[in-house]
């Protein structure tokens, strides 16, 4: 384990409460959640506070190849390579974007007459 040292730092009594309210929500321990933190934001670039979640699932082997070759064509078309997990990323967003608009829209066949 490497060596480690204190960090005290005088900070913003709002701010100290929503970093000890995300760090309860974490789970972690305040010098676990402060470490994960802090390396997020210097070692991965991640500029927010957000913290991820690990989704995992197995596909048949012709599904992959599918997904392989979408990708690689994708790649061919624009130039730019996308990432397995950009592209199921957005396939989630794009339907939970699609379900809550359903959810809101009105339902077919209501009454949107004035009530009098």
């Amino acid at each position: 384990m490497e060596p480690q040292k204190n960090l005290c730092a005088m900070i913003p009594l709002s701010l100290h409460a929503k970093v000890r309210e995300e760090q309860e929500r974490s789970g972690q321990s305040l010098s676990m959640y402060m470490t994960q933190l802090l390396t997020n934001y210097y070692e991965k670039g991640e500029k927010s506070m957000d913290f991820t979640k690990t989704l995992a699932f197995q596909v048949s082997e012709e599904l992959y190849n599918r997904i392989k070759d979408h990708l690689e064509r994708e790649k061919q078309r624009t130039g730019k390579k996308l990432s397995q997990k950009d592209f199921v990323i957005g396939l989630i967003e794009r339907e939970l974007e699609e379900a809550e608009r359903r959810e809101t829209a009105p339902q077919e066949g209501e009454d949107h007459a004035d009530m009098e």
